[in-house]
């Protein structure tokens, strides 16, 4: 290695032979982490359950009313799909098992 290259380094915050410590990442000090993005479910459309039935579920397993219930089972059967709840990852997971339970297709992700 040339010296040029081994100054470069010696030079560079928390690089070989600094001492010091790394430079924060400004995402990462801001508190904006991937860690803190909350989780999504999403219900996709299918061919196979009734809309009274979806409309059904979602009160349910999520206490939504008839009109909510309703209006998330169209945004599924208009658009292919809808959130229909998000939180941390365990509650977004149990939300899915109840889901696929009930035999509705649904998966998870991060909010974007």
């Amino acid at each position: 290695m040339s010296p040029d290259v081994t100054r470069a380094h010696e030079a560079t915050p928390g690089g070989p032979g600094s001492g010091g410590a790394a430079v924060a990442d400004p995402e990462v000090a801001d508190g904006a982490t991937d860690l803190d993005r909350p989780w999504m479910t999403i219900v996709w459309d299918d061919p196979v359950n009734l809309m009274r039935y979806v409309t059904f579920v979602f009160q349910k397993i999520f206490g939504y009313s008839e009109s909510k219930a309703n209006q998330l089972m169209m945004q599924v059967h208009t658009e292919g799909k809808a959130v229909v709840s998000s939180g941390d990852r365990d509650k977004v997971e149990t939300d899915v098992r109840k889901l696929h339970a009930a035999g509705l297709w649904a998966t998870m992700q991060r909010d974007t």
